[in-house]
């Protein structure tokens, strides 16, 4: 244990200086090399702007409108078919969206049920194991100026439901209802 806490300790200052010592070998400019990367940086923000705006509003008035709802109940024989709870619905739905969403809802499941319950277990793991879809298509698609995302929205819904599933069925495995 005391082996990691010193790597990550030092990690950091450690990569700095490589990075430096490596610069001066090669008699790269470094800092001026940072601050071209730091302006590439802040134009791509600025790109995915727009996107990111119209998503967070998305989110908004689908949460505010009563749809995340709907949805949950729609969808509801088709969960309860692969023995997902509908206690953790909310997170299945608003996890492809929204980051910020969907730990405001694991906290408050976690605080309703508790962390050691086992629907507190199934957030916890479907948070780790799952991916934020439609965020992270649009600051990766747009910071670049893809329109056209073609197979990648569907593999990664159907990565998004596999892994879903396979988190109740691991922690219905190693916890038990």
């Amino acid at each position: 244990m005391h082996i990691i806490k010193m790597l990550s300790l030092y990690a950091i200052p450690a990569a700095v200086l490589i990075i430096l010592g490596i610069g001066a070998w090669r008699d790269v400019k470094v800092f001026d090399m940072f601050v071209e990367g730091a302006k590439d940086g802040i134009e791509t923000v600025i790109k995915i702007l727009p996107p990111l705006v119209g998503l967070m509003a998305a989110v908004a008035v689908f949460r505010a409108s009563g749809a995340l709802d709907l949805l949950i109940y729609a969808a509801k024989p088709v969960t309860n078919f692969f023995g997902i709870p509908s206690e953790v619905l909310p997170l299945v739905f608003m996890r492809p969206i929204s980051g910020s969403a969907s730990l405001a809802l694991v906290t408050d499941i976690i605080r309703k049920y508790g962390a050691d319950s086992f629907i507190g277990r199934v957030v916890s793991t479907m948070m780790g194991s799952t991916e934020t879809v439609f965020y992270t298509i649009t600051v990766y698609f747009g910071s670049v100026g893809v329109k056209n995302i073609r197979y990648t929205l569907l593999a990664a819904l159907i990565a998004e439901g596999v892994s879903v599933i396979v988190s109740v069925w691991i922690c219905t495995l190693l916890f038990g209802r």
